[in-house]
């Protein structure tokens, strides 16, 4: 053996540094991978709610108030319990709180699919077998008839468990909502304590593109979902009568919400096994980290707070924060953004769906496929542009000026681009009964539209008069005949006849250019975003960045995502010409007035994208007149008032182009 040998074999083993623990849960990469693959599974689930609440709708017979408050009921337990995530900070144990609240999410998720499993079948109007010898309801009978069917089916609806059903998914919103509160607060927190400075920003970019990305999933997935039936799990196909293109036509809504909640099972579980406290992952960082560490665990007792004290301490530092005009302008430019992308997010793709005449899968792919991901990239561009051209605050007002300006003008042309309502006999242009089917003692619930051989459209083909059907080979329904209402005077003895379905607004070709201005709008609106957040960062003071966010957040969810699904149901609820019926109570709207429900639904986008024009506008005059520079005042008036406006403007321009920390 050698000297030095000898000299390794003696050196003391207090003079190894201590082992770092290894595996991947001591790993801080690990984490942000798992962390990516919580957040997707937690934002598909929100998104995925959001492209089936039409359908839901459908399914159970609410209006469209009724699902605008289902889609925002995740908001009010989010809202106030993200006041106490703010308190608790790094006091717990962070891992666990976030797979907590995700197996919490999993069972909220289970819970919304629940209401499938205890009611009954979709039992929309006319369902029963068709055979040659079974026409009772369907077509135009000379006397009325009772069927015992109708009667059972209004008791299922009167059963405890079909009232139970809206209350459910409300309870299932209110958990989703509880159960995604410490996920991405106490993530991102996590990842900044123990990461590198230099792998942080990367690491935060990653978590924030998943976020984006997470509802057009939500979306896509709702997408192939509905495409199967709703109640394809207890029905063969043989005996699903309906097609896509049906306006009764129920996707299965609940499937969606099984796969998610099976995502959050599993994206949960890694999180029990990440410990609280992680070592840093650079080696320099943890001897530089060691003695900040000490000193924060003896400075922390000394600072710490109650839970009384922090809420007595609440408003008065909600305030402050409110004072400064900026950060206020720009809350409630972002809010009134906000709000519109809550009533849009929830309501666009049954918009696409009844102007165009498109199917729900169809309507649902057009905001997950080509809206969120323009959003996305223009999101993406904004903060390039804030980078390359090194924007100040106030560079960064003018930017979201613009970009919301040109946002208006691409979005109002969307309010000349749409369909009149098709004609439909009782119903719109003049509502009641035709006289030519007031013998056929028609249902006031039938619902079964189909397509006169003259282009009108009738409710049922017992409205339309029809005395008798043609099957196919397979014992479908194709067409109805002798349809006395029918005007054309054609068909089987010289009446008209109808096929089965919806005659359709007849403008779908409208849907390309209407698509393309609506994702240029999503992609211009968007460039707003990252200058926006960085306006708010750089006009607080340091202590209250972390505060101004969450209050921010908070202003989100009270004043736009709540509030915004309600009030664009409700706008469009006003714009419904025939209501369902079922067992004597209101359900679902069957026909809107197109024009209206166009008119109403995108006026209210140019109302909110005023409103955020104005407030960003608000800021530029603002910070114009903070770097004004102010000259010594004698008698009253000083040499920089003296001064025409072009000079004025001159002097304003240099200072604003002067270098930080030199003096002229």
């Amino acid at each position: 053996m050698g000297a030095n040998d000898v000299n390794m074999k003696c050196e003391p083993a207090t003079s190894r540094p201590p082992a770092r623990p290894s595996g991947p849960f001591h790993s801080i990469k690990f984490f942000v991978f798992c962390h990516s693959l919580l957040q997707l599974s937690q934002l598909l689930v929100s998104g995925y709610m959001k492209s089936s609440i039409s359908t839901i709708e459908k399914r159970y017979g609410l209006s469209s108030q009724k699902s605008g408050l289902l889609a925002a009921f995740n908001e009010p337990g989010n809202t106030i319990l993200i006041v106490f995530v703010s308190f608790l900070g790094s006091r717990v144990h962070r891992p666990r709180f976030i797979g907590g609240g995700a197996l919490l999410a999993c069972m909220a998720s289970l819970l919304m699919a629940m209401p499938h499993f205890v009611s009954g079948l979709y039992d929309y109007t006319d369902r029963i077998r068709h055979s040659r010898d079974n026409t009772s309801g369907i077509v135009c009978m000379e006397e009325p008839v009772t069927s015992s069917s109708s009667n059972q089916s209004c008791s299922d609806q009167q059963s405890s468990a079909q009232q139970s059903v809206y209350p459910i998914l409300l309870l299932g919103q209110l958990l989703l909502g509880i159960g995604a509160v410490p996920i991405q607060p106490f993530g991102i927190s996590y990842i900044d304590d123990y990461a590198s400075k230099k792998n942080s920003p990367l690491y935060l970019g990653i978590l924030l593109a998943v976020t984006s990305i997470g509802p057009a999933f939500g979306f896509v997935t709702g997408a192939a979902m509905l495409r199967f039936y709703v109640d394809f799990d207890k029905l063969s196909k043989d005996q699903i009568q309906l097609k896509h293109d049906d306006l009764r036509w129920v996707g299965a809504w609940w499937l969606g919400f099984l796969v998610a909640s099976c995502l959050l099972f599993l994206a949960a579980l890694p999180y029990l096994f990440f410990p609280r406290v992680m070592p840093k992952e650079d080696a320099g960082d943890d001897v530089e980290s060691k003695p900040d560490e000490k000193q924060q665990q003896q400075t922390n007792p000394d600072q710490e707070v109650s839970l009384v004290q922090f809420l007595k301490n609440f408003p008065r530092i909600a305030l402050r924060t409110l004072r400064s005009p900026i950060y206020l302008l720009v809350v409630l430019a972002q809010v009134n953004l906000a709000a519109l992308l809550a009533g849009l997010a929830t309501f666009m793709a049954k918009f696409i769906e009844r102007q165009f005449s498109r199917t729900v899968p169809f309507s649902t792919m057009m905001i997950g496929g080509v809206c969120i991901p323009l959003a996305v990239l223009g999101t993406v561009l904004g903060g390039v542009l804030m980078r390359r051209f090194n924007l100040s605050v106030s560079g960064a007002s003018k930017l979201c000026t613009a970009a919301i300006l040109v946002c208006l003008f691409s979005s109002a042309p969307l309010l000349l681009i749409g369909c009149s309502t098709q004609k439909v006999s009782g119903v719109f242009p003049t509502s009641g009964v035709s006289p030519c089917s007031l013998a056929c003692h028609c249902p006031d619930e039938s619902f079964n539209p189909v397509c006169g051989s003259d282009g009108q459209e009738f409710r049922s083909p017992c409205h339309a008069g029809c005395n008798g059907f043609e099957f196919d080979m397979r014992s479908k329904i194709t067409n109805y005949t002798g349809c006395r209402c029918v005007g054309d005077g054609g068909g089987d003895g010289g009446l008209g006849f109808a096929r089965q379905g919806t005659c359709g607004s007849g403008c779908s070709h409208l849907l390309l250019p209407f698509m393309a201005l609506l994702g240029l709008t999503s992609f211009i609106a968007s460039f707003s975003q990252t200058p926006s957040y960085i306006m708010i960062l750089r006009t607080v003071p340091t202590e209250d960045k972390s505060f101004a966010v969450g209050v921010q957040y908070m202003l989100f969810r009270v004043l736009a995502f709540m509030p915004g699904p309600v009030l664009y149901g409700s706008v469009i609820d006003t714009t419904c010409i025939l209501w369902g019926k079922k067992c004597g109570k209101q359900t679902s709207c069957l026909y809107y007035n197109l024009d209206s429900f166009r008119r109403r639904f995108l006026g209210m986008q140019v109302v909110f994208v005023c409103g955020g024009l104005l407030c960003f506008f608000l800021t530029v005059i603002v910070l114009r007149r903070r770097s004004r520079p102010e000259a010594p005042q004698t008698d009253g008036k000083g040499p920089y008032e003296l001064l025409d406006e072009n000079k004025r403007l001159e002097l304003t321009l240099n200072a604003e182009k002067e270098p930080q920390g030199i003096k002229t």
